[in-house]
């Protein structure tokens, strides 16, 4: 049974602080954005994010999976169909992703400058 001090982020063993350590990476972010375009299997969500490893989808994917967020299906037939798609909780967590995305862009131009200016 899950208690308020798990949903409490002050508190450096909570729930809620491990599942935000868990999803808030740019690996997560990017393949919760584009499973909300649909579900895919593996090859096809490793060739729209580009740049991830097998090894790191893999474990993005399992750990997304065990959060509850993404769900992976298996279909019976040889060799095995994978797919993998975003649950309900999923959906949500990609309303909040496609904030950041339009944050990244209405701010980088602002942040390209900053940077410049930081590093001269």
């Amino acid at each position: 049974m899950i208690d308020n001090l798990d949903g409490d982020l002050t508190r450096a063993d909570s729930l809620a602080r491990e599942i935000f350590s868990d999803v808030a990476n740019k690996w997560a972010f990017l393949i919760i954005e584009f499973l909300g375009q649909g579900t895919l299997r593996f090859s096809e969500l490793r060739d729209k994010v580009g740049g991830i490893s097998h090894k790191m989808l893999t474990q993005n994917l399992r750990m997304l999976e065990r959060n509850g967020l993404v769900v992976r299906t298996v279909h019976p037939t040889v060799p095995p169909k994978v797919e993998y798609s975003l649950t309900r909780a999923g959906e949500g967590l990609r309303a909040v992703v496609d904030g950041m995305c339009g944050w990244t862009q209405q701010f980088l131009e602002h942040i390209e400058t900053s940077r410049r200016n930081f590093d001269d």
